[in-house]
């Protein structure tokens, strides 16, 4: 560790000038002495290189996007060389040089950091051994041994034998029990920024090589840091542990307002905007306008999360602008309740209910033949009764073909169906 934190040393003076500055202020207030005042400037060196390395955050959250976006063309080549696993790998690289995609962008800020981590452990192993270093002259490098943190002094290591660790002014246990714990927080912190990450702010949907780096680290990198946390320094895991919250603190704000189309966090976030919108009355901030009109622009290209964004506004009386605006439309409330004002479809029937039914209608039919037929029976009796009280027709004068065309005419008359006539009428 000593030969790596040497080949940092470029970098060890503007460290320790900047450790130096802050002791100066924290001195002031807690005593120059005190592990308060140089526990304190190791925090705020680390907030200033965060701060300094915000713009490479911002290009990491760029590039996870870009490896967002290209998840669909991903899943194709995946579906297309499922049988080929070297063939896949060979068009992945291909599809991220085309794009200016890194998948390893995820791990440029440990990587900027790492320069001013080994040059913090350089400082504090001279520390340790009483040496003057960059900005740290003699009187600050025995106000430094001296200082203690919870009891363990800021140069001593959980594997530091009982001679070194009393010869910084404490005891083994106090050392060890301090470490321990420090090294356990700064694992699970590790682990649970990692885990944040895959768990809200990822679109699991798709299986990518990307995804498995993703799972990958979150196991690993808490692992490697466990097992190095015991040659670190009391200072350098207080400069980790307070990175990893920041990293914490930092994603997540990133997570809440800024999440990855298709992951639980957008669905979350688009439910707190939809909360707004429809208690409002209006898209309020800037920031949500602009989300609001990506999601109008992406058309029928929408996600899930998306679509039921689009469809919950519009039962809530609203319809979102290419602007990013939303206005009042009682025609997006009947687009959304359209189905409800459908016709219902008749349920659809089994096979022996369709059997059942036919063989019904089947009865019904020859009884209605039946009836017709009696119906028509008994219109024929009633005729022929009443015909047989009539007089027989007498020949008409003039001839008996003009006769005989009048008793044919009778005849065929009688034949059809006739309404019977009252037996008391006489004609």
């Amino acid at each position: 560790m000593d030969t790596i934190a040497s080949l940092f040393s470029f970098i060890t003076w503007p460290v320790s000038w900047v450790i130096v500055q802050f002791h100066k202020l924290y001195g002031a207030i807690f005593g120059p002495d005190t592990g308060w005042a140089w526990g304190l400037s190791i925090v705020s060196l680390v907030v200033l290189i965060r701060i300094a390395l915000i713009p490479l955050f911002v290009k990491q959250i760029k590039a996870t996007r870009n490896m967002q976006a290209l998840q669909p063309k991903m899943k194709a080549i995946q579906e297309r060389y499922k049988s080929d696993k070297q063939r896949q790998s060979e068009e992945m690289m291909k599809l991220y040089k085309e794009t200016g995609t890194n998948p390893l962008s995820s791990c440029l800020p440990i990587l900027a950091q790492s320069p001013f981590f080994f040059a913090l452990y350089h400082v504090l192993s001279n520390i340790a051994s009483g040496k003057k270093i960059g900005a740290l002259n003699q009187e600050l490098v025995d106000s430094a041994r001296e200082a203690h943190i919870f009891g363990a002094p800021i140069a001593s290591k959980f594997m530091d034998s009982p001679e070194a660790v009393a010869a910084l002014g404490a005891s083994l246990t106090d050392v060890r029990i301090v470490t321990a714990i420090m090294i356990v927080l700064m694992s699970a912190s590790q682990f649970f920024t990692q885990r944040q990450l895959m768990m809200k702010n990822v679109d699991l949907t798709v299986k990518t090589p990307y995804m498995q780096q993703q799972k990958m680290l979150m196991y690993i990198f808490p692992v490697i840091f466990a097992v190095m946390g015991i040659n670190f320094p009391v200072g350098v895991l207080v400069y980790w542990l307070t990175t990893n919250v920041w990293t914490m603190g930092q994603q997540m704000y990133v997570i809440n307002q800024n999440p990855t189309p298709g992951s639980k966090a957008q669905d979350s976030y688009l439910q707190r905007l939809l909360k707004s919108v429809t208690h409002h009355g209006e898209v309020r901030s800037r920031r949500h306008k602009a989300v609001v009109k990506a999601i109008v622009a992406k058309g029928s290209d929408r996600n899930e999360n998306e679509r039921r964004f689009i469809g919950a506004l519009a039962k809530a009386g609203f319809a979102a602008q290419a602007d990013g605006t939303v206005v009042k439309s009682d025609t997006a409330v009947a687009e959304a309740e359209g189905t409800a004002s459908k016709r219902q479809q008749p349920k659809r029937q089994t096979k022996a209910q369709r059997q059942a039914a036919a063989q019904q209608a089947k009865g019904d039919e020859t009884v209605a033949e039946t009836a017709e037929e009696s119906a028509g029976e008994t219109a024929e009796d009633t005729g022929a009764k009443t015909s047989l009280e009539k007089k027989p027709a007498t020949p008409a004068k003039g001839g008996g073909a003009q006769g005989r065309s009048r008793a044919n005419s009778g005849s065929r008359q009688r034949k059809g169906q006739q309404r019977p006539k009252h037996p008391s009428s006489k004609k």
